[in-house]
């Protein structure tokens, strides 16, 4: 037989709230669904983390060393490269945030442990007004989201089975969402090597210009020595740009993966909840 939830006690105030929790509504500016990221905000404080190291290699104590003159004199393409960068890291750092708030909804209890509780037509509701009264909104968890969409179903059909299905459903429609909200980064994993190539294309062009001067200088060993410098600042300009853009795409592959691979492990763990805390208690209900 049944219970109803009596161990449900409506917490003051949301346990997780949405619109103030989550850091780009902390930011002011507005959420991305889930984990996806506000691309605006991103870009912003891409821009600003950029501006900000280029100041600080303006900084006289740098301004003349080899790391300065190694961002600053190898060409547009480093500019790029290193926007593009500290945006992709912004746009992890974020995602990496977002994904830990997501996973506080693990922690939250939506169905009771009494015994011999089960879910059933009689108790769903209160389920679902307890998870109301948990979170600000539902639909921006992914876990409570799954978890409504299947309640409410099975409180209107009554079929116990619909919801496995609509879990696994929802559950796929987040693995997708979660793939394309990676594929900016992805652009820009390619994008960045590729810049690397047109700097080392432009330094060349460079160094091959600077060469031609050198055929064409009097015999003067001093003409000669002078027109050299501009060949070996061409292939400096070729060499360093790809390394800068090699280093900088690896670096962001490893990060993208790394917050991937945590994203994943959340929504298999969000799956097993559900299955454990949602369908299995309908299975017994069901036999009652």
């Amino acid at each position: 037989m049944s219970t109803v939830p009596s161990d449900f006690v409506k917490p003051p105030k949301p346990i997780l709230d949405w619109s103030r929790q989550d850091i780009e509504q902390r930011l002011l500016f507005p959420g991305g669904r889930h984990t996806r990221v506000n691309n605006l905000l991103t870009g912003l404080l891409g821009g600003i983390l950029t501006a900000s190291f280029f100041g600080l290699l303006q900084v006289s104590a740098v301004r003349n060393s080899t790391v300065a003159d190694f961002f600053i004199n190898r060409g547009p393409t480093q500019f790029v490269v290193v926007f593009l960068f500290f945006w992709s890291l912004v746009i992890l750092t974020i995602k990496w945030l977002k994904l830990r708030f997501q996973r506080k909804s693990l922690d939250v209890r939506v169905i009771p442990n009494e015994p011999g509780f089960t879910l059933s037509t009689a108790t769903v509701a209160r389920v679902l007004d307890h998870i109301h009264d948990c979170v600000d909104d539902p639909r921006h968890f992914i876990l409570f989201n799954r978890i409504v969409i299947a309640l409410a179903n099975f409180r209107n059909l009554g079929h116990v089975g619909d919801v496995d299905v609509i879990l696994r459903s929802q559950a796929s429609q987040d693995e997708s969402a979660m793939e394309t909200s990676y594929a900016l980064v992805q652009g820009f994993v390619w994008a960045i090597p590729v810049l690397g190539f047109i700097g080392t294309v432009l330094g060349l062009s460079q160094a091959i210009g600077e060469f031609t001067g050198v055929l064409g200088a009097s015999g003067d060993i001093s003409d000669i020595t002078s027109a050299l410098k501009g060949v070996t600042g061409g292939l400096a300009t070729a060499f360093d740009t790809t390394l800068l853009a090699l280093v900088a795409a690896l670096c962001i592959q490893m990060q993208m993966t790394v917050v991937k691979k945590e994203e994943e492990e959340f929504l298999d763990a969000a799956m097993e909840f559900g299955i454990r805390n949602v369908v299995g208690r309908l299975r017994i209900a069901d036999k009652h």
